[in-house]
């Protein structure tokens, strides 16, 4: 039997999962825009673009790496409240 040793077991829970595969996938394609969700209104979709666009979730820091915006998309008759988001790295601090 081969013993495999690691740093250390990973975390009960982890937190923001699909934020962070998510935001891998954004960080994968930098400065290019992705529809990245879906909400039930445009007021939800808006606050979600804010959110990332502010680091409000840890996955997105720092404020400023991620530029968000939100849009109703007609398709058939159909809204859709739209988030799209782009990975624009992050800023260089003053000097």
């Amino acid at each position: 039997m081969t013993v495999k040793f690691i740093a250390g077991p990973p975390p009960s829970r982890q937190r923001n999962t699909k934020h962070a595969l998510l935001v891998a996938q954004l960080k994968a394609h930098p400065n290019q825009w992705a529809e990245i969700q879906e909400k039930e209104t445009s007021a939800r979709a808006s606050s979600a673009a804010q959110a990332i666009r502010s680091a409000q979730l840890a996955s997105y820091a720092p404020a400023g790496s991620f530029q968000a915006i939100a849009r109703t998309v007609v398709e058939k008759d159909v809204a859709r409240h739209v988030v799209y988001a782009r990975y624009v790295g992050e800023s260089e601090p003053a000097a």
